[in-house]
C-alpha cells in the first residue's frame, strides 16, 4: 500500500486535547499509524484563541518538517482547528509548508451556539471562564482564554471569512446529526443549534458553515454524525470502523493526488 508522500498532522478543535486520559482524535492516529501513515496530532491548547493555537501549530509543523525530513505537511483539522490552520497559514508565512489542508466540520461561518452563549451576562461569562480557564492550565493548556475563543467563534457573514492561499489544496467536509437521540454528549446542543438556524447540522456547527474550498459533502453519506463522534469520542464501535474508514479513504485520496 502507497502511502502520503508529505507527513499527517491531526488539528484539534476546543475542548478536546491529548492529555493522559484520553486522545483528540480518539484510537484514529493509531489506527492510521498502523496501516503505514506518518501521522501525529498537534500539540495545541484544548481554549486557546485562534493567534495563540496558530503559532503553536507552525512550531510543530516546522518540528514534523526537520524530523521527517520533509518539505511540506498534510493538514487533517477538525472543528476550531481548520480556523487555526488556516490563520497559520495565511498569516504566519506557512503557505509554501502546507501541501493540503482537510477541514472537517470547521465553523468557517461561525456558529450560533458561540453567538447565544455571548449574549449572557458579562459577569457570569467571566466566571465561567475563569474554571475553564483553570482547568485547562491543569490540563497543560499554555495560555487558555475561553470567553475570547468564544468570540472567535460567533457568527459572523460570508464575506468575512478569511481569503485562502492558492498555493495549498483546500478541501472541506461536514457531518449531520439527524435526531438528537443520536449522541447522548450532541444531543443538547443539536436541539438549540436547530432551534436557532433551522439547518442540517452536527450538533455545533450548520452543514453551511462547514464549507470551504472543495466541499465534499458529509464525511459518511446517509449516516448520522456527530461534531464529536467524527473524531472517535463516544462513537459506537460499529460506526466508529466507518469513521476511521472514512480517514484511510481521504489519506488515499490524498496519496493518488501526490500529497
Amino acid at each position: 500500500m502507497s502511502v502520503t508522500r508529505y507527513p499527517v498532522i491531526l488539528v484539534h478543535g476546543i475542548i478536546l486535547k491529548d492529555n493522559i486520559f484520553f486522545k483528540s482524535f480518539g484510537k484514529i492516529g493509531k489506527r492510521l499509524k498502523k496501516c503505514g501513515y506518518c501521522v501525529s496530532t498537534a500539540p495545541t491548547d484544548g481554549f486557546g484563541t485562534i493567534e495563540n493555537n496558530a503559532a503553536q501549530l507552525k512550531a510543530y509543523v516546522e518540528k514534523v518538517l526537520e524530523k521527517e525530513h520533509a518539505e511540506k505537511v498534510n493538514l487533517i483539522a477538525h472543528s476550531k482547528g481548520g480556523l487555526d490552520s488556516i490563520y497559520m497559514i495565511e498569516n504566519l508565512g506557512m503557505e509554501d509548508k502546507v501541501a493540503s489542508l482537510t477541514t472537517l466540520c470547521t465553523p468557517h461561518l461561525g456558529s450560533p451556539i458561540a453567538s447565544y452563549i455571548l449574549g449572557y451576562p458579562k459577569w457570569l461569562l467571566k466566571f465561567i471562564a475563569f474554571w475553564i480557564n483553570l482547568w485547562y492550565r491543569i490540563f497543560g493548556d499554555k495560555h487558555p482564554d475561553c470567553l475570547e475563543v468564544c468570540r472567535q467563534l460567533r457568527q459572523r457573514e460570508e464575506a468575512d471569512v478569511i481569503h485562502f492561499s492558492e498555493k495549498v489544496y483546500c478541501q472541506s467536509y461536514s457531518t449531520t446529526l439527524k435526531r438528537a437521540k443520536d449522541d447522548f454528549i450532541m444531543g443538547i446542543p443539536y436541539i438549540f443549534s436547530k432551534r436557532l438556524e433551522k439547518k442540517d447540522t452536527d450538533g455545533l456547527v450548520a452543514v453551511d458553515s462547514s464549507k470551504f474550498g472543495n466541499y465534499r459533502g458529509n464525511c459518511i453519506e446517509e449516516e448520522s454524525v456527530s461534531h464529536s463522534e467524527i473524531v472517535g469520542f463516544m462513537a459506537k464501535r460499529k460506526k466508529k470502523e466507518r469513521i476511521i474508514g472514512f480517514y484511510l479513504q481521504l489519506l488515499d485520496e490524498l496519496t493518488e493526488m501526490g500529497f
